[in-house]
């Protein structure tokens, strides 16, 4: 159900996959909230968004995913699943990288926030 955490703050040092979430059926627009609150110099994370029907197969490319990301902070996207009626489940992944002097092995905190967003009408100025 939404609004929920795809992925409740955790704290990873390798790439790896999120629990499978149920999306409720007619979810419209979702707002997906990336936070980062931990990370060391020279690293990145890339976190992407799979969209499945039925658990097992996801597809070939991620639904959605948030620019490659340096720092921490809180950052948002938005994903429209009126076009993709099939999926009935999300899964967060994430893959990680560190480079330069020191200990090669990444460490991240982070969380991904999913909740339904309408959408607000534009509204030209003559």
């Amino acid at each position: 159900m939404l609004p929920a955490f795809l992925i409740p703050e955790t704290t990873v040092q390798e790439n790896g996959n999120g629990p499978t979430i149920e999306v409720p059926p007619q979810t419209g627009l979702l707002q997906l909230t990336l936070g980062i609150t931990r990370i060391a110099e020279q690293e990145s994370i890339d976190v992407n968004i799979w969209g499945s029907a039925d658990q097992t197969d996801w597809g070939k490319t991620a639904l959605a995913g948030f620019p490659q990301k340096f720092y921490c902070g809180t950052y948002m996207i938005m994903v429209d699943l009126a076009s993709r009626p099939d999926v009935k489940w999300l899964q967060v992944r994430w893959h990680v990288n560190r480079w330069g002097r020191g200990t090669l092995k990444p460490l991240f905190s982070f969380y991904v926030f999913a909740q339904a967003a309408k959408p607000v009408p534009l509204v030209a100025r003559v």
